[in-house]
């Protein structure tokens, strides 16, 4: 597409059988000075080379004359017939679609390699969507995972995060499930410390729980102050949770109670009290 805008003029409107030679020799031609100019450059990502491209197809609106009008550059007649235009309605969302089932072990395999989805969707079909850097799974129209797309063969890509409700079942995968090396951090320490008593495996499948219900940021915040505090539990993260989700108290609030007569700090009310309450 890029190519093709730099080549210059599409086809007129009622003659497009007479000016589709005309384009295609204009885009094979660009296509070929643009990508003999990246021969020479070295990438690191589709996104960086596609950002190159777009420089350069820019760079040549400005340098390339129009072949009709030959005193305007093509970027010159890009601004004059942009009013004109008319308006996208969506981006165009180019990927190559298949379909797959989940296995047992909550992975699709693709081209070889195996990529992780949500533990519910074991046994069903799956869309997959192809993109030149990632692989995006659909199921009931609603995208359930992303990952970033393998190149080579029986490569693995995990997130720990789809198989949460498999270990509130099945807590002791926790200790060596592959998917669970690759948690952050402060939950790895976690883990660490939770694993070394009678029953911590319990108690870090109920931290991980809360990972859907409050968020993983607000989690790792707790679990970090829970480390800190040197009482890690399932309950104390909880707590913490709780209070980080509390909104803050108002800094004055406004009532129109009045008091009729201003309290009196008498301690001797107490003795009194007392007196009364071992004399009934």
């Amino acid at each position: 597409m890029l190519c093709a805008a730099a080549a210059g003029p599409v086809c007129k409107p009622g003659r497009g059988a007479r000016s589709e030679g005309v384009v295609e020799k204009n885009v094979q031609d660009s296509r070929r000075r643009i990508w003999q100019e990246a021969a020479n450059g070295r990438f690191g990502s589709f996104a960086e080379l596609n950002l190159w491209l777009l420089a350069r197809c820019r760079t040549l609106w400005q340098e390339l004359r129009h072949t009709e009008y030959g005193d305007l550059t093509i970027a010159d007649m890009l601004e004059h017939e942009q009013p004109s235009l008319m308006p996208m309605v969506s981006p165009f969302d180019g990927y190559v679609e298949s379909l797959g089932k989940v296995h047992s072990t909550c992975v699709v395999i693709e081209d070889r390699n195996r990529y992780s989805v949500p533990c519910e969707l074991v046994g069903q079909m799956v869309s997959i969507r192809i993109y030149p850097e990632r692989i995006d799974f659909v199921a009931h129209d609603a995208v359930v995972a992303s990952h970033v797309r393998c190149f080579e063969r029986n490569q693995v890509r995990y997130d720990w995060q789809h198989y949460i409700p498999l270990i509130e079942r099945k807590p002791g995968a926790l200790r060596n499930g592959a998917p669970f090396a690759d948690m952050p951090d402060p939950l790895l320490r976690l883990r660490g410390l939770l694993l070394k008593r009678e029953g911590g495996d319990r108690v870090m499948a109920k931290v991980l729980a809360a990972v859907p219900k409050s968020g993983l940021e607000a989690v790792l915040v707790a679990v970090e102050l829970v480390l800190e505090s040197g009482n890690p539990s399932a309950e104390h993260v909880e707590n913490v949770l709780n209070r980080l989700k509390a909104p803050p108290p108002p800094d004055c609030v406004q009532t129109h109670l009045e008091v009729s007569e201003a309290p009196v700090a008498d301690t001797g009310r107490y003795d009194r009290l007392r007196a009364e309450v071992g004399h009934a």
